[in-house]
């Protein structure tokens, strides 16, 4: 019972660390996303501040500062990219973490009841033994009166035959 017991006890201890491990890549990921966010934000700014730049004759965009400009806003989008592809490994960590949930509850739940199944079995064999155990001291109860009164007419008859034999050497 003890074993099983400390079985149980390990594969919680070993399934609660594989929940950390899978809780430590979650915040990763997210931690990830975040940099690549603030990253995207910087570009933006910098995007920002090349449209306003004008660097050609009487203020005007050279087809430097346009392409300065879209190398810029490629480099967005290529993040852009990275991004949706980060989220969408973050989303299925997400979607794993709630089919581990749903597994370990219908798991505890098949456990709590087998051990319900096992209480209740052990309840019944505990009343049959008691009940068994009430017979016994019954049964044991109503032939010790008879265990007596023939052991007293034992006792009697060897007493009786002694005295016989006594009586007939006299």
């Amino acid at each position: 019972m003890f074993g099983l017991l400390y079985f149980f006890a390990i594969g919680g201890v070993l399934a609660q660390s594989q929940a950390n491990a899978d809780s430590v890549a979650y915040q990763l990921q997210r931690k990830k996303i975040n940099t690549m966010l603030a990253a995207r934000k910087a570009k933006f700014g910098q995007y920002s501040q090349s449209l306003s730049q004008h660097t050609g004759i009487f203020g005007l965009q050279t087809k430097d500062d346009i392409r300065r400009s879209n190398s810029i806003l490629m480099d967005i989008a290529r993040t852009d990219d990275a991004i949706f592809k980060e989220l969408k490994i973050l989303f299925e960590y997400s979607a794993f973490q709630q089919r581990q949930i749903q597994s370990h509850s219908k798991e505890a739940e098949t456990i709590n009841h087998n051990f319900l199944l096992t209480i209740s079995k052990l309840r019944q064999q505990n009343a049959q033994l008691k009940t068994k155990v009430a017979e016994n001291k019954a049964q044991t109860n109503s032939s010790t009166p008879i265990y007596i009164t023939v052991i007293v007419l034992m006792l009697a008859s060897i007493l009786y035959l002694l005295y016989q034999k006594n009586k007939g050497k006299a």
